[in-house]
């Protein structure tokens, strides 16, 4: 372990850490709105950094450069693709949970459908955070640490051990963050740390394109467009692991869902104090967004020429991070993925504590004060932290992939999800009975076709097609046993609701850049 780095890699943690405190000292933490949306204050600058650090976790750092490092640059389609839906929800999906006075985004589901399905997807929700989103961002906070400062060989013990240490290292300081401080103490040290993430960043393209060159950022940038080409491509064919085809099935229903229904992401956008500022802040990260290949990709591309054969494919970031910066950018770096962590963590966290207060011990514990809510939310929260402190370090005995594993995993509770919010988004009549019905049906369904048979039409495909079959069916329900009375939604408010002026003019810009950014990533482009 480099001990210059590792002093580094505290002193910016402690830097972050004083903000946070000093930005929050004055804020009292006694009722729910200020423990979980902040009392809704934040501006565009602290909704988009936030919601593209939370975002840019560990997870994303570590398995999409392993994805191209393993395969090619088809899996930047993920992070491009999103900024379209990300442009989407800023347009129709933020103004209608800000009408409704939304906390979480199930309560558009209660307040469209009913209470019975809010708490099923509330509980949905809750399963997929404790299952699949709080663990692995704890493993792979763990396997970029591991990598950067080599822990196991430094306390001589196995790679597992050191992964199960990290990953409780990274839960109690994480738990903490939320625990203690609360929404706002998570955004505050977001706008540190996503700052902090874009220059590290930079640094560590520009450093690992000299090592490339031995000396020179050119001739790094030389090798890399002049050999192993096949790794430029951004536009998978039908065989490979991501066919560019899935831009507009799958992959465009989850990027929807991801960033207009899952509750920890939107939760930032939900706090801010206009929807002007949502907008812009929405927009910000979607151009955060198209910076990103930079750390989560380029990374992948220089190692495919350091590292021929790598045996932990998933170790490529955090090695090429420890071998080609100094001591004093390892632990600046190290630093930053350790906040893009705590921050995915921290909303992960935060949100799974809103959902299960607000939207189930609420409802059981209708006498219930502010502080009796704040004090279970923290009891919850900590609870769940054991629990994925427990699991997480065992992901790196699943088969397939740390990425993966990610992806296969969210499929599972998001395009069911989404396809009954956008139902109800786009319907009047569709009655509670048929919107259970769909949602069971695409579980039961997708569940059946990657765990039973094996078909011979990649997963993404599947999404897209029971999500047509599941709509379909709906609304047949609703034609035979519509709802009473036609849904009107009810405004209750309680920020300005006047729309960004200047709004469509920047999203074309961003999707502009979008559609170059896949032209320059193709055999049209740099990969020919």
């Amino acid at each position: 372990m480099n001990v210059t780095g590792f002093i580094c890699f505290l002193l910016f943690l402690g830097l972050v850490a004083a903000v946070a405190i000093y930005n929050t000292r004055k804020m009292r933490l006694n009722t729910t709105s200020a423990y979980f949306m902040g009392n809704r204050t934040l501006g565009f600058w602290m909704v988009g950094f936030s919601l593209f650090l939370t975002n840019m976790s560990c997870n994303t750092l570590i398995g999409e450069n392993e994805f191209v490092y393993t395969n090619d640059m088809s899996v930047m389609c993920w992070g491009m693709s999103s900024v379209l839906a990300m442009l989407i929800v800023a347009e129709f999906f933020l103004p209608v949970y800000l009408k409704m006075g939304a906390i979480t985004t199930p309560d558009f589901l209660g307040q469209r459908f009913g209470p019975r399905l809010k708490k099923f997807v509330s509980v949905f929700f809750l399963a997929s955070y404790v299952i699949s989103l709080i663990p692995t961002i704890l493993y792979g906070s763990a396997v970029a640490l591991n990598g950067i400062f080599h822990v196991d060989q430094v306390l001589g013990v196995s790679y597992f051990a050191a992964i199960w240490l990290l990953v409780v290292l990274v839960g109690i300081i994480g738990c903490c963050y939320t625990v203690l401080g609360g929404f706002r103490a998570i955004t505050v040290s977001d706008l540190v740390q996503g700052a902090g993430l874009l220059i590290g960043g930079i640094l560590l393209l520009v450093f690992g394109l000299r090592y490339l060159g031995q000396g020179s950022v050119l001739q790094g940038v030389e090798t890399i467009l002049s050999a192993k080409k096949e790794h430029l491509n951004a536009i998978g064919a039908a065989h490979d692991p991501i066919p560019f085809s899935t831009l507009f099935t799958g992959m465009f229903l989850i990027n929807l869902y991801y960033w207009g229904m899952e509750q920890y992401i939107m939760q930032q956008a939900l706090a801010a104090r206009s929807l002007s500022q949502g907008q812009k802040g929405i927009s910000l990260a979607a151009f955060g967004k198209l910076l990103a290949p930079l750390f989560l990709n380029v990374p992948g591309l220089i190692a495919v020429h350091l590292y021929p054969q790598l045996t932990n494919t998933a170790t490529v970031f955090p090695k090429l991070v420890a071998d080609v910066l100094p001591p004093v950018i390892t632990g600046f770096i190290a630093a930053v993925v350790f906040g893009a962590a705590i921050s995915t963590f921290n909303a992960g966290l935060n949100s799974s504590g809103t959902l299960f207060i607000m939207n189930l011990y609420k409802q059981w514990r209708r006498s219930a004060g502010d502080r009796e809510l704040v004090k279970a939310a923290r009891i919850f929260q900590l609870s769940i932290t054991v629990i994925a402190m427990a699991f997480s370090p065992f992901i790196s005995r699943f088969d397939g992939g740390f990425y993966y594993y990610i992806q296969k995993m969210s499929s599972f509770f998001s395009v069911p999800v989404f396809t009954v919010m956008i139902v109800g988004f786009l319907t009047k009549k569709v009655s509670e009975t048929a919107a259970t019905v769909g949602l069971l049906f695409f579980i039961v369904a997708y569940a059946v076709s990657q765990l039973v048979f094996d078909l011979p039409v990649h997963y993404l495909h599947v999404l897209a097609i029971l999500f047509l079959v599941t709509v379909a069916l709906m609304l047949a329900i609703a034609r035979w046993k519509p709802m009473a009375a036609p849904y009107s939604p009810k405004n209750m408010a309680v920020v300005d609701l006047k729309p960004w002026r200047n709004r469509h003019w920047f999203f074309g810009l961003l999707l502009a850049f979008m559609a170059a950014a896949f032209l320059l990533f193709s055999k049209a482009g740099i990969a020919q």
